[in-house]
């Protein structure tokens, strides 16, 4: 088991960088800079860039960024929807970096489950934001922004000094995600078709979940046959 665990904190730390990059990715660089640069943590060689001053002083900016539009209704759907274009292939990259100097097809393979861990956070975070944005007070908004925070913060400290249970809480967000997104899916699309109706002048229509239930409601009961 000893001889595992050198390997298991390597998958746990590059896992970790790349699930953090999807929901946060400028509060997962300024935890491993700061935690590097403190001496805190031992930061992969191709991660010691992170505690870099310049690179902890644009990523502690774009946070205190993201702190605030993450807040506001609208604004923080339109920031997720922009940063599926910075959250994914950093998580990949971060990925990868994290797992050291080896072979080219290791980093590759990593970079690409990386990736992939860092494609299906963000869509999770971005598509229950967008239901969360049906509310019309904006206290929700900031229960799962400052949520999100901590849990990236929490999430990697354990990576880095408990990685078997980090993996063990991971493969279980994993499977909670694989139950939650076609529902988040189902959602989202049913908010921006009662958005276009709302524009279009349309009926509105119910939830696809409350038309099955009508529906089901309003079937015909089978006939019994009747005795002669």
């Amino acid at each position: 088991m000893e001889q595992l665990d050198p390997i298991v904190s390597i998958i746990a730390l590059s896992m970790g960088v790349a699930w953090a990059s999807g929901i946060n990715l400028y509060a997962a660089i300024l935890v491993l800079g700061l935690l590097g640069s403190n001496g805190h943590m031992v930061l992969p060689p191709d991660l010691e860039i992170l505690a870099n001053p310049l690179v902890l002083l644009a990523a502690g900016f774009m946070y205190l960024l993201e702190f605030f539009a993450d807040k506001v209704p609208g604004i923080d759907t339109s920031w997720d929807t922009l940063h599926t274009f910075i959250r994914i292939p950093a998580g990949a990259v971060m990925a990868a970096a994290a797992v050291g100097d080896v072979d080219p097809v290791i980093s590759l393979a990593v970079a690409i489950v990386g990736g992939g861990l860092a494609a299906s956070t963000h869509a999770t975070k971005t598509g229950s934001r967008v239901l969360i944005n049906t509310s019309p007070e904006p206290v929700t908004n900031w229960i799962a922004s400052v949520s999100e925070d901590v849990i990236v913060v929490a999430g990697l400290w354990t990576a880095f000094n408990y990685p078997w249970l980090f993996l063990l809480l991971l493969i279980g967000f994993v499977l909670l995600m694989i139950w939650l997104l076609p529902k988040i899916v189902r959602g989202v699309k049913w908010v921006f078709v009662a958005i276009k109706n709302l524009l279009t002048g349309k009926p509105q229509q119910q939830p696809l979940s409350a038309e099955l239930d009508i529906a089901d409601t309003f079937q015909p009961l089978p006939e019994e046959n009747s005795e002669p």
